[in-house]
């Protein structure tokens, strides 16, 4: 459930870490740069200083969260064993010969059921 809940929010954080960065440009454009007026309720530093501030912050929130999903992953107990791992264990060995045998139902052993 934790762990469900824990994939969901690293998701989210991811999308809001994608846009962010896209949002900013590394030559001092980007949106911050659309507000050049000085009337402006937040100015073109004030942008910059949020897009860093909120960068930093999902990025250390995508950090936390991978590091506690780690932590809460689901295992399965000793008892439990995959699929996988018993086909492995009865595997064929493709090198050994097969044994026919080596008498036919006609040759003896079983009697006739229905006597001349």
């Amino acid at each position: 459930m934790i762990y469900n809940l824990l994939s969901v929010l690293i998701l989210i954080v991811c999308a809001l870490l994608i846009l962010i960065v896209l949002v900013q440009n590394s030559k001092g454009g980007g949106l911050a740069s659309n507000f050049q007026s000085s009337n402006q309720f937040m100015g073109v530093r004030k942008t910059t200083d949020f897009l860093e501030k909120s960068t930093w912050t999902l990025a250390i929130a995508l950090m936390s969260f991978c590091v506690i999903g780690s932590l809460t992953i689901p295992r399965g107990t000793e008892t439990e064993r995959s699929i996988i791992e018993d086909q492995i264990e009865n595997v064929v060995d493709p090198t050994a010969i097969p044994t026919f045998p080596s008498a036919t139902p006609d040759e003896g052993g079983s009697p006739d059921v229905n006597p001349q």
